[in-house]
């Protein structure tokens, strides 16, 4: 065998043999595994790291919110060990705890709450207040409790809430009434911040206070009492 040749040979017996790991944790030829994937030793296509890290700390924040001691207790050490990612990663698009919190909520529910347009204003509020009463009963409503809770006496916490979860809500729901002033259902006149506030403050009252029962159909008690009234006021 010529010497060149016995040189290559060599170093390829050299060679370490590097394995990778797949879902299950089963070892397998890396060399193998991009021939049948395609990739060339390169990350398949999907979210971004930074992306699933961020996921990842929404998901830490709500699950140890849940535990005993709420927001107090809660820890952005213990948020990023529980995501498995280090402090610098979590301000890195948080400022504060209370932000963080807020967002981990309104990650969860922000497609559950959006504001349908079936055409009716009165269906469209009331199907969005059922899922709400949904979530309220859900171990999610003890996430807003504690934010809740922790606003009376952290203003930052409180702000957090209103910015973050509240006033988008609320611009949504703006747009909803806006189109049943539109469509006639509504009077011209109507106050809508009097309107959503008649609307989602016994739900919150009910959810806080807890001096009656919060079901679903509450929501559309409460529609047809609100919304019946201003109909037939804009009918007049």
């Amino acid at each position: 065998m010529p010497t060149a040749e016995l040189l290559l040979h060599g170093l390829n017996q050299r060679r370490p043999h590097v394995f990778a790991l797949n879902f299950g944790g089963i070892p397998r030829a890396s060399n193998r595994f991009h021939q049948i994937n395609g990739t060339d030793g390169k990350r398949p296509p999907g979210r971004p790291r930074s992306e699933e890290s961020r996921q990842s700390i929404l998901r830490s924040t709500l699950k140890l919110l849940k535990q005993d001691g709420g927001f107090p207790e809660l820890s952005i050490e213990a948020i990023a060990a529980d995501a498995n990612v280090g402090k610098t990663t979590v301000y890195r698009w948080w400022p504060t705890k209370a932000a963080l919190v807020a967002d981990a909520f309104f990650a969860s529910a922000e497609e559950e709450l959006q504001f349908p347009n079936t055409g009716s204003v009165q269906k469209d509020m009331s199907l969005q207040m059922r899922r709400l009463i949904r979530i309220f009963r859900s171990q999610r409503g003890k996430v807003v409790a504690a934010l809740l809770a922790g606003g009376q006496s952290d203003p930052e916490l409180i702000e957090a809430f209103r910015d973050r979860f509240l006033w988008p809500r609320r611009r949504q729901a703006y747009q909803t009434l806006q189109r049943g002033i539109d469509r006639g259902e509504l009077p011209a006149d109507s106050d809508l911040d009097l309107i959503l506030d008649s609307l989602y403050g016994p739900i919150y009252m009910r959810f806080l206070i807890r001096h009656d029962k919060l079901d679903e159909s509450f929501a559309d008690e409460i529609c047809g009492l609100v919304l019946q009234g201003l109909k037939r006021r804009a009918l007049r």
